[in-house]
């Protein structure tokens, strides 16, 4: 009688627990991947968002584009991160079609709520930080200053990182700071010239040349605003403001008032004219030979216009200011 011998089936048997392991490291793997990807994307966000703004025309330009840039980064990267993570979750953790059942019973993690709570709160941090010091470097003298009796902070000048460092407003020469008078009033804005006492209704800056402005409003609170240059500064009445930049591109840029100042104040806009420093002082020179005389003034012209309509809509509505005398006005 033949005897038969019958192989025993071979069996790949994996553990439970080497397939949680497994599931781990696979886990692990995929967020760090993950990770990766929404970091680079946002970084690349950030970049684009210097093409979203206008031409930097002003030395401390570039101080306001990193900060939004770094805003932009850091927006991305949350949106990103939770819509991946919805999306992930949907995709490979989903129940089944016909599972209608409670999901599993989890109490709390007291480690990942520390975690959650931590991050937005040292993201905060940064971000205020951060803005802070622009702050700082951009030199701006705000309301703060009206408010408190004294501010200690040292300002540095954002041309500091090109040719010179700033440390102080007293450390910058006299001679190499062009001084404007900027006086606001509704609506309309008049620059004066202390070196060749000239006026104008259109702002002329020399390019490469640290400008300090004296802001002064003749009635109600007005905000100097040049987008080109990333710069507001509020200018309150009974009080004179000084701020400081530096214009490095030339052209021509556009001023507006960016407080509600009344009726008219969308009227309230000039042009800005960034020229070589030859250029600047032949157009003051030219300017200083001009008789002042009353520059056209649009909220003025709509005024007069309204007071000639046959129907009068009962509306009160604030007189402009007489249009200004000034030797140039464009």
């Amino acid at each position: 009688m033949e005897s038969t011998h019958h192989p025993l089936p071979i069996t790949n048997h994996q553990s439970p627990t080497t397939i949680m392991k497994m599931r781990q490291i696979l886990n692990f793997l995929t967020i760090v991947t993950g990770l990766v990807v929404v970091t680079i994307i946002s970084i690349w966000i950030g970049k684009q968002s210097y093409s979203w703004l206008p031409p930097q025309a002003a030395a401390e330009s570039h101080l306001i584009d990193d900060l939004i840039s770094f805003l932009v980064t850091v927006g991305s990267f949350i949106f990103l991160g939770v819509t991946g993570t919805l999306f992930y979750s949907i995709l490979f953790h989903r129940a089944d079609k016909d599972d209608l059942s409670d999901g599993p019973h989890i109490e709390g993690n007291i480690t990942l709520e520390v975690v959650w709570t931590a991050i937005p709160i040292l993201l905060v941090l940064w971000i205020a930080g951060y803005s802070y010091e622009v702050y700082q470097e951009m030199g701006i003298q705000g309301p703060s200053q009206l408010v408190h009796l004294h501010n200690p902070m040292k300002i540095e000048s954002a041309y500091a990182a090109g040719k010179h460092k700033v440390e102080t407003e007293e450390a910058i020469p006299v001679e190499n700071v062009e001084k404007i008078d900027v006086i606001a009033k509704q609506w309309s804005w008049v620059f004066h010239y202390p070196e060749k006492n000239v006026t104008s209704t259109e702002l002329h800056l020399p390019s490469d040349r640290r400008v300090r402005l004296a802001l002064h409003s003749e009635d109600v609170l007005h905000g100097f605003y040049i987008p080109a240059f990333r710069l507001k500064q509020d200018i309150v009445p009974g009080h004179n403001i000084d701020f400081e930049f530096t214009p490095i591109r030339p052209g021509a840029y556009s001023l507006t008032d960016s407080q509600y100042s009344g009726t008219y104040f969308a009227t309230m806009r000039a042009d800005v004219i960034v020229e070589s420093p030859n250029e600047f002082h032949q157009w003051l020179n030219k300017a200083a030979g001009h008789r002042p005389t009353q520059a056209p003034n649009e909220a003025a012209s709509e005024y007069a216009q309204k007071l000639e309509q046959p129907v009068q809509t009962g509306w009160k509505t604030v007189e402009p200011a007489a249009p200004p005398l000034v030797n140039y006005h464009g």
